[in-house]
């Protein structure tokens, strides 16, 4: 079994690089001149990624 401070390691790791991710995909659609897609509330909507931070 992992000890619990391991685990708590793991998930910032983790974490930093979902930001890090986030964090090229809008400089990427920025550079790109193109939109970010998501879903709010079960509908498909178009964001300019100039708007996403």
């Amino acid at each position: 079994m992992k000890k619990p401070h391991s685990t708590f390691s793991q998930r910032d790791k983790i974490l930093k690089g979902l930001e890090l991710a986030y964090e090229k995909l809008i400089e990427f659609k920025k550079s790109k001149n193109s939109k970010m897609v998501v879903v709010r509330e079960g509908k498909i909507v178009f964001l300019d990624p100039d708007d996403c931070r």
